[in-house]
C-alpha cells in the first residue's frame, strides 16, 4: 500500500454515505462504490489486493455459520404462514382474560416465544398487529402504549437466541477476535462460536423481557382504562393472508407447548454441544414443518407421531451403537434400526410437506424465503467487499488512530462506537451496520485493555452491540418494526402515537445497555459455565 491511497478511505466513506442518502440499493451501493473508489485509488498508485475479492465471496457462500440463516428463515416463515403464531397469541390472551393489563402482558410473552422460535421481526410484528391491536384498543388501552408494546415485542427476536442478528454478529466477532489474538502473537487463537454468543445473549434477552413486563404492568395499574381482555377474535384485515383450511382448532396445550418444545430442542442442541448451529437450525426447520403440517391437516395424529417416533428411534439407535461400539464386529441390528427410523422421519417430513402444499402454504413460504435469503446474502457480499476495500485503502489504520486517541481509553472508545452504532440505527439496517462497522472496529477494540488490566471480552462486546442494534428496529425514521406496524395497522394508530409508544421501549433497551456496562457478568457468566 502506497501513500497515494491514504486519502481514499475517507473518500470511500463519504461516497457510500451520499449514495445511501440518495436512495440507491444498499447491497449494490456498498460493493459497487467500494470497487469504483478502489479502482480510482489504484490508478493513483495504490496497491489493491483484487485477488482477495473472489476469495472473500467464496468464503461467504461456504461459511458453515451463515448456512444456518436459510434454515432459521424457513423455520420462522413456516410458523408464521401456518398461523401457529396466531394460535399462540389467542391462547395466551385467553389465559390472561381476567387479569388487568393481561392482553398487553400476553403480547410481550408471545413476542418472546415467537422471538425464540422464529427470529423474524416482520412476521412477528405483522401477526401481533393484526390480531392484538384491535382487541387492545377495544379494551381501553392507550393507542400509543398498544402500538409501542407490539412493535417492541416484535423486536425481541433480535436479542433472544436463536436470532439471525446473533448469527451474523457472531461470525464477524469471531473473525475479529481471531484477528486481534493473532495481532497480539497468539497464533493458536481461542475460538468464539455462535453457541457462545447465544449463551451470552440469553440472560440479557430475558432481562429485557422482564423490563418490558414491569413497565407495562406499572402503566396498566396506574391507567384509568378498564384494560380487561375481551374474547379474542381474528380481525378481518384486508392485509391479512387468508387462513389455511383446517377442520378444527388445535388444543391449547399443543399451541403453547409445541413452540416451547421446539425452542428447547434447538437451543438445547446448540448450547449443549450436541449439534452445530446449522444442524440445530435444520432440526428447527424440520420441527416447524411437522407442527405446521399437523395444524393445517386438522390435527391428524400420524403427522405428529410418525416423525416424533422416528426421532426417538434415532436417539435409541445412536445410544445402542455407542454402547456396542467397543464390541468386535458391526452391530447390524442397531444399524438397520437406525436406517429404518431415518426413513420413517423422511416419510413423516414428506407427508407434512404434502399437506402444506395442499393448503397452499409451501409456495408462499418458499417465495418469501428465497427473497429474504437473497436480500441477506446480497448485503453480506456487498458489505464484505466494502470492508475489504476500506482496509486496503488504509481505513483500519485511520480507525485505530481515531479510537486510540479518544479520551477515556478503552471505555471511551467502546462508548464512542456504541454511540455511532446507535445513530446509524436511525438510518441503516442492522445487516449493514454489522457487516460494515463491526469488521472495522471490533479487531481494534478486542486488542485494548480495560482499566482492571483484562482484555475486552468478545461475548460482552457482542451482546452490547446486539442490544444496540435492536434499537435500530424502533428508531424513526427507518425503523423496520415501525414500517411493518404501519403497514398492518392501517389508520387505527397514527404515526405520532406510534413514535410516542416506542420511545419508552427504546429507553428500556438503553437501560439494558447501561446495565450490561455496569455488570458485564450478565453476558459473560453463562458462556463461562457452559
Amino acid at each position: 500500500m502506497t501513500d497515494a491511497s491514504a486519502p481514499f478511505d475517507l473518500i470511500l466513506l463519504a461516497a457510500v454515505c451520499l449514495a445511501l442518502m440518495a436512495g440507491f440499493p444498499v447491497a449494490f451501493t456498498l460493493g459497487g462504490t467500494a470497487v469504483l473508489v478502489a479502482a480510482t485509488a489504484s490508478v493513483f498508485g495504490a496497491d489493491i489486493a483484487w485477488g482477495a475479492v473472489p476469495l472473500r465471496i467464496y468464503g461467504i457462500v461456504t461459511n458453515p455459520t451463515l448456512l444456518a440463516i436459510p434454515f432459521f428463515v424457513l423455520m420462522g416463515l413456516v410458523l408464521e404462514k401456518s398461523r401457529l403464531a396466531e394460535d399462540l397469541l389467542l391462547a395466551m390472551a385467553g389465559a390472561f382474560r381476567k387479569t388487568r393489563g393481561g392482553l398487553l402482558l400476553s403480547v410481550t410473552l408471545v413476542g418472546a416465544l415467537l422471538a425464540a422460535s422464529t427470529g423474524i421481526v416482520g412476521a412477528t410484528v405483522v401477526t401481533m398487529t393484526l390480531i392484538a391491536l384491535p382487541s387492545l384498543l377495544r379494551s381501553g388501552y392507550p393507542p400509543a402504549l398498544s402500538a409501542g408494546s407490539i412493535a417492541a415485542a416484535g423486536t425481541l427476536g433480535q436479542i433472544i437466541p436463536p436470532s439471525i442478528v446473533l448469527i451474523v454478529l457472531s461470525d464477524q466477532i469471531s473473525t475479529a477476535y481471531q484477528t486481534a489474538q493473532r495481532a497480539q502473537g497468539a497464533f493458536a487463537p481461542d475460538p468464539f462460536s455462535v453457541a457462545d454468543l447465544f449463551a451470552a445473549a440469553l440472560l440479557p434477552g430475558l432481562c429485557l423481557v422482564g423490563m418490558y413486563l414491569v413497565y407495562q404492568f406499572i402503566r396498566c395499574r396506574s391507567g384509568a382504562a378498564e384494560m380487561l381482555v375481551p374474547e379474542p377474535v381474528l380481525p378481518a384485515f384486508p392485509q391479512a393472508d387468508p387462513a389455511p383450511p383446517i377442520s378444527q382448532r388445535t388444543g391449547a396445550a399443543f399451541i403453547v407447548l409445541a413452540p416451547l418444545v421446539l425452542i428447547l430442542c434447538v437451543l438445547g442442541a446448540i448450547l449443549g454441544g450436541m449439534a452445530t448451529t446449522t444442524e440445530a437450525a435444520a432440526l428447527g426447520a424440520a420441527g416447524a414443518i411437522v407442527l405446521a403440517g399437523y395444524r393445517v391437516s386438522g390435527n391428524r395424529p400420524v403427522l405428529l407421531l410418525l416423525p416424533a417416533c422416528a426421532v426417538a428411534g434415532l436417539i435409541v439407535g445412536k445410544l445402542a451403537q455407542d454402547m456396542t461400539s467397543l464390541q468386535p464386529g458391526p452391530n447390524l441390528v442397531a444399524t438397520a434400526f437406525t436406517v429404518l427410523c431415518a426413513l420413517g422421519l423422511l416419510g413423516g417430513l414428506v407427508l407434512n410437506i404434502r399437506f402444506l402444499h395442499r393448503a397452499n402454504l409451501l409456495g408462499p413460504v418458499l417465495d418469501n424465503g428465497i427473497q429474504m435469503i437473497a436480500m441477506i446474502f446480497a448485503i453480506v457480499v456487498g458489505a464484505t467487499v466494502f470492508a475489504l476495500m476500506f482496509r486496503e485503502l488504509g481505513g483500519d489504520q485511520t480507525i485505530d488512530t481515531v479510537l486510540s486517541g479518544l479520551p477515556g481509553g478503552t471505555l471511551g472508545a467502546i462508548l464512542a462506537v456504541m454511540l455511532v452504532m446507535f445513530i446509524l440505527g436511525f438510518f441503516l439496517d442492522f445487516l449493514e451496520i454489522v457487516f460494515v462497522v463491526v469488521p472495522l472496529v471490533a479487531p481494534i477494540l478486542l486488542q485494548m485493555t480495560l482499566p482492571d488490566g483484562s482484555m475486552v471480552s468478545p461475548a460482552w462486546l457482542a451482546v452490547m452491540m446486539a442490544v444496540n442494534l435492536q434499537t435500530s428496529f424502533l428508531t424513526p425514521p427507518f425503523g423496520f418494526a415501525l414500517f411493518y406496524f404501519r403497514g398492518a395497522a392501517g389508520d387505527l394508530v397514527s404515526t405520532v402515537q406510534l413514535y410516542k409508544g416506542v420511545a419508552p421501549f427504546v429507553g428500556l433497551q438503553l437501560c439494558l445497555l447501561v446495565l450490561l456496562w455496569l455488570m458485564p457478568g450478565l453476558a459473560t457468566w453463562l458462556p463461562s459455565v457452559l
